[in-house]
């Protein structure tokens, strides 16, 4: 049997199988309100055989959207026009439902990446960012201002409130964004935090802001439902947040009710040599898996089932989280199922399409025979 076609548990919830639709930005929003294209996006997704799919980074905070696009769950509109949106993935779709809660940091009041993800200049409506310290992502970007204990109070109560609509909308998991270089990690990495109060300086220390953050997150989380994190295992850089650290983290993050770590890397230093290949963030979520003890998503160019596969069946990861690799083929579940020798839900209007009524299924993987004379 296909490991990856098993289901699991994590938290409160059960998922039919190992794949996880990972977040992704569409920097498509309309101030934080979710439109017809993530109707769409979304809905195709949805339907995609899929045990989980997660909404790309929402801010908590108007200030925390990484551009003027993003997706927001800070205001009322904000959580209408997700209802729409939901309803749709819940009527025609099988995956179950989470979200990601983000807020930027200095990544924040930047342009859309095919306008070239850079900080917004006086004509693009910049905005004022924070950070753990008064340190730029880049030379040439905006300096963030040093978080204050005001600031830090309302960005740990915007998290809870985000997570409170969040369950009001009926996600199945709600995941803390700790990654990529966005202010949960900026507190976490030595790069970016340069403080010499409480939460500078020393790991526990370093630790403390998104630890609270977590923990307002668990109280407003009904233990039925699933509450996770994403964490950068490394920075890729000398003097970053390295692997030991984060380790340290996850282990913390359990002990406060974390039921699952989704492991990335990078993303907080601009310049970081990174040595990418097939799967090649796995062996960081395996590593902490091991001393842990905690589920884990592996991420990182996982392209074929046969991959997928193995990484499940091997004990690294427990389920595998697919951005590009979806993007790029909506349906590879449905494939990823035909190859393992699977059970994949399908909508019913697609059914007619699936291996056991449709011949030509059989002949994706290789030549169709001649016709027949």
């Amino acid at each position: 049997m296909s490991q990856l076609f098993t289901p699991i548990r994590l938290g409160g919830r059960t998922y039919d199988n190992r794949i996880v639709v990972s977040p992704m930005c569409q920097y498509s929003a309309i101030h934080g309100d979710a439109n017809d294209w993530h109707l769409v996006h979304l809905g195709s997704l949805a339907m995609s055989g899929a045990g989980l799919l997660v909404l790309e980074a929402a801010a908590v905070e108007e200030g925390g959207r990484i551009t003027h696009g993003d997706l927001g769950l800070y205001s009322n509109e904000n959580e209408a026009a997700l209802t729409r949106v939901l309803g749709f993935c819940r009527k025609h779709g099988s995956a179950k439902l989470g979200i990601q809660l983000a807020h930027a940091g200095r990544k924040a009041s930047q342009t859309v990446p095919w306008e070239g993800g850079v900080a917004l200049g006086p004509d693009g409506d910049p905005w004022e960012t924070v950070s753990a310290s008064a340190v730029p992502f880049t030379p040439d970007w905006h300096t963030p201002r040093a978080a204050t204990e005001e600031d830090l109070d309302r960005i740990v109560a915007a998290f809870a409130a985000a997570t409170r609509r969040a369950v009001h909308l009926g996600f199945d998991l709600i995941e803390a964004h700790a990654a990529h270089g966005y202010l949960l990690h900026q507190f976490l990495s030595p790069l970016s935090n340069r403080r010499t109060d409480a939460y500078g300086g020393s790991l526990e220390n370093r630790m403390r802001f998104p630890l609270r953050v977590f923990e307002a997150m668990r109280e407003a989380c009904p233990r039925d439902l699933t509450l996770g994190a994403r964490l950068s295992a490394t920075d890729w850089t000398e003097g970053g947040f390295t692997l030991e650290e984060a380790t340290i983290l996850a282990g913390e993050l359990k002990s406060r009710g974390c039921d699952y770590l989704d492991v990335s890397s990078g993303g907080n230093a601009a310049r970081a040599k990174m040595t990418i290949g097939p799967g090649y963030q796995a062996p960081f979520a395996a590593a902490i898996r091991r001393e842990v003890d905690i589920p884990v998503w592996g991420v990182g160019l996982i392209v074929t089932p046969e991959h997928a596969e193995d990484l499940v069946a091997s004990g690294q990861v427990d389920m595998v989280a697919l951005g590009r690799t979806i993007l790029d083929d909506p349906h590879w579940a449905w494939n990823a199922a035909r190859v393992l020798g699977g059970e994949i839900a399908r909508p019913p209007q697609y059914a007619r399409a699936a291996p056991a009524v449709w011949p030509g299924a059989s002949y994706k993987d290789g030549p169709a025979p001649a016709a027949a004379a």
